[in-house]
């Protein structure tokens, strides 16, 4: 469990929250990842025909004005009620991570049905963590090309409020009257696995009661798309987009780049139960690691990302065995895969003939700052549903996947019962968090 040693606190899930390539919701992106459906398509953004790479996983539909399905009152019945993410007014003074990063947590805080008793919950024991990996890259490329063109006096005044990365953080506690620890963590892709994980240690160590935890990520722009291009990093599948995105198949050719934030209510165990709050799944392990091997590739073995899980098992006090499910960091990318699932292989020796695997970025993409809590999503829904996503597009398995004996849940979603289920997800620098969730 993430507790300390000296004290008995738990963590459960009771609320989530998703704006993702493949749904606007939770729900709807729990469904498009059960049934297998991709999000990926041609970049509308701007003009990427010079690029090699042309394709992304978009949140298209989304409207940061949009009124919440129900009022919210975190200040109390006294106070004016929340009925949008954004006024028209405050649109622009946010970047777009910020936008698809209230929504989602919005909708994780109506989710939990906290807001109906926060009469009985001081704002100084909620918190925040909410993370993202690259921040407002499309505020500064916009605005970069309006200070060359007219000067200084162009600058938008909300310019550093869309792109500096605890905004999204400072915003959420401000809606929500959260006053407690508030935080913003930036560790590449492994960025939203730290902040579900530092988020249940504050939890666990009394710093809360209630925490706020996930990430966002909106970096579909020219630069970014052409720096991973450059680097050779991405899927060059442009005529077949739904299809480009394969991790473990021998013809993987790079990541695709996506954008969308997943964000979970996280809540001392007891409480949740005294106020009969939905458990979705206990947050019982956590693991940080660090390769020190690499800026960008894996160690040899994934030797980080081994201690990361081994971390994670021993925080929760669970043997591999207990394992059901690894929702894999899997990319897409011809090194990492390989390397992840050896690492996997490795950890789970002892039970790789019952564990399955899978891979969600097959259909959602790369979230990059929200793709850590993109693969605990994965996880929880598969405990709260008996149902194990699939990794679609994987129409010849690598031989060397293969020679490891992992199931790794081909094109077609499983059902059968999840009692524990792990979620990597690694970042550049060498840095890796591994979580796991067990049945609530």
């Amino acid at each position: 469990m993430i507790k300390l040693p000296s004290s008995p606190r738990r963590v459960v899930v009771t609320g989530l929250g998703a704006v993702t390539p493949v749904g606007l919701t939770a729900p709807a992106t729990w469904a498009a990842l059960s049934a297998g459906r991709s999000g990926i398509g041609p970049i509308t953004r701007f003009d990427a025909s010079g690029c090699t790479a042309q394709i992304a996983g978009e949140v298209k539909g989304f409207e940061p004005t949009q009124p919440l399905p129900v009022p919210l009152r975190p200040r109390g019945a006294d106070a004016e009620a929340l009925t949008v993410t954004f006024t028209p007014k405050d649109v622009k003074k946010f970047g777009r991570f910020t936008h698809l990063g209230v929504a989602a947590a919005l909708e994780a805080y109506a989710d939990s049905g906290l807001d109906a008793h926060r009469a009985t919950l001081p704002p100084e024991r909620c918190g925040v963590n909410l993370g993202v990996g690259l921040g407002g890259l499309p505020e500064i490329e916009a605005m970069h090309d309006i200070w060359k063109a007219g000067g200084y006096r162009k600058i938008s005044p909300f310019f550093i409020f869309q792109i500096a990365p605890n905004l999204l953080a400072g915003q959420v506690s401000l809606l929500l009257d959260f006053r407690g620890p508030n935080m913003a963590v930036a560790s590449a892709c492994a960025t939203s696995g730290h902040s579900l994980g530092e988020a249940a240690a504050a939890i666990a160590r009394g710093d809360a009661e209630v925490m706020i935890a996930g990430g966002s990520e909106s970096t579909v722009t020219p630069l970014a798309i052409g720096a991973f291009a450059q680097m050779r990093a991405l899927s060059t599948r442009n005529d077949a987009p739904t299809q480009a995105s394969r991790p473990y198949d021998a013809g993987r050719d790079g990541f695709v780049l996506s954008e969308g934030s997943v964000v979970f209510v996280l809540e001392e165990a007891e409480r949740a139960r005294r106020r009969g709050a939905r458990i979705y799944a206990e947050l019982s392990g956590y693991g940080a690691s660090a390769d020190a091997y690499h800026l960008s590739s894996l160690a040899p073995g994934a030797e980080g990302s081994q201690r990361a899980m081994q971390s994670a098992l021993a925080s929760a006090g669970l043997a591999p065995a207990a394992i059901d499910y690894v929702s894999a960091h899997a990319t897409s990318t011809p090194g990492g895969d390989g390397e992840e699932a050896a690492a996997i292989a490795a950890v789970f020796a002892g039970n790789k003939d019952r564990l399955h695997v899978s891979g969600v970025k097959s259909m959602t993409g790369h979230l990059l700052g929200g793709a850590g809590a993109m693969g605990a999503f994965a996880a929880v829904m598969a405990i709260r549903e008996g149902v194990i996503p699939p990794t679609i597009n994987l129409e010849n398995l690598d031989p060397v996947v293969a020679a490891l004996g992992l199931n790794v849940t081909p094109n077609t979603a499983v059902r059968q019962p999840v009692r524990a289920a792990l979620a990597n997800s690694f970042g550049f620098g060498g840095t890796n968090a591994s979580l796991i969730f067990a049945a609530g």
